[in-house]
């Protein structure tokens, strides 16, 4: 095996270490991004439960029961208390799901450099058997026609003799 050779498997394995990365990275980011959209989710349902509470308070407004207004109101401010909680979290988790972004892209960059490495070593190892082909084949027509040459030399020989 030559330099090549060596070259071009230390590349593959090199490529394989750049794939596990890049689907570790990938399944990090997918994880993040889950999180976030659950969290998304569970604002958007404060904010359901807010408009609930408000409504539950105007139409106790209008029958004139207190408790139902009472309940409605307190239900307003749990709302909010969650939707304050929710929104902070929310930051923080698109905060790291653009960093795991930054490094799955940054893992893709690094695992199709190593791929282009490993195609350009491949090509040369492919133009390296190309050369030494068309030079044996080169030294075997050689060889043939000097064969010939003095074939014919002898038979020239012979007849002068």
């Amino acid at each position: 095996m030559g330099k090549v050779g060596l070259v071009s498997r230390a590349l593959r394995r090199l490529l394989q270490l750049r794939l596990l990365e890049e689907d570790q990275s990938r399944l990090a980011l997918e994880s993040a991004l889950a999180e976030l959209h659950r969290l998304e989710r569970a604002l958007e349902s404060a904010a359901e439960r807010g408009r609930n509470s408000r409504e539950l308070v105007r139409r106790a407004a209008c029958t004139n029961d207190l408790p139902d207004r009472i309940a409605g109101l307190e239900e307003g401010r749990a709302a909010l208390r969650q939707a304050v909680s929710l929104e902070g979290a929310i930051c923080k988790s698109r905060l790291a799901t653009d960093s795991l972004r930054e490094n799955y892209q940054s893992a893709r960059v690094e695992r199709r450099q190593v791929e282009t490495l490993l195609q350009e070593a491949r090509a040369a190892a492919d133009l390296d058997t190309t050369r030494r082909s068309q030079q044996a084949l080169d030294n075997w027509f050689g060889s043939r026609c000097q064969a010939a040459r003095s074939a014919s030399g002898r038979s020239e020989r012979e007849e002068e003799s």
